[in-house]
């Protein structure tokens, strides 16, 4: 990983610079999480059953449901890629590979081996702080769904003021895209052991 160790408004350039040219190996995808450009590996066929799920509960008629997108976060030095981004057709026709966040309805991240800090506390922070509506934590070591609405705050101490946790097998309510969503069919991992 890379880290930018000024706070100044040259090194800020560079770190978007060098985020915006980095040519990543196939396999891998790059983000910019609070001015460090974090690369990991594609994910399991396990993660990417339950994407593919997600999206296909939520209707294409009035949601676009987009993989792979980056979401841009005003005030905040990231750039992001969630496993799903949900904004309703229209909210963003803009060219580009960045999404304002305030066109985001829904975004979902499914926990992976190396991502659970950055999905349950550097995200769960940059999502409230961007206002975005809607966080859907899937976590298939846990085998369960955390549901996080009301946004409020900003910078590291935002947060989401509604928390419900769901455990696979029972619907998920997502009124936001008007939805019950169906996780009878997600995948388990292992869990994770703590190191020692």
């Amino acid at each position: 990983m890379w880290r930018a160790t000024e706070t100044t408004a040259v090194d800020d350039r560079r770190v978007h610079e060098a985020f915006e040219n980095l040519e990543v190996p196939e396999g891998f995808k790059a983000e910019l999480i609070r001015g460090e450009i974090v690369m990991t590996a594609g994910p399991d066929k396990v993660h990417n059953r339950i994407v593919q799920a997600v999206q296909d509960q939520i209707p294409s008629g009035r949601w676009d449901r987009l993989q792979t997108q980056d979401v841009a976060f005003p005030g905040e030095d990231s750039e992001p890629q969630p496993d799903l981004v949900v904004l309703e057709v229209g909210a963003d026709d803009s060219p580009g590979r960045l999404v304002p966040a305030p066109a985001v309805t829904m975004l979902v991240e499914v926990v992976s081996r190396t991502s659970v800090h950055r999905d349950y506390v550097e995200k769960r922070s940059i999502y409230a702080a961007g206002g975005v509506p809607v966080y859907l934590i899937i976590d298939p070591f846990q085998a369960r769904c955390l549901v996080l609405t009301e946004p409020v705050g900003s910078g590291m101490s935002a947060d989401y003021l509604t928390k419900r946790t769901r455990k696979f097998g029972d619907p998920v309510p997502l009124p936001s895209v008007g939805i019950d969503l169906d996780t009878s069919r997600f995948g388990t991992l292992p869990p994770l052991t703590p190191v020692p």
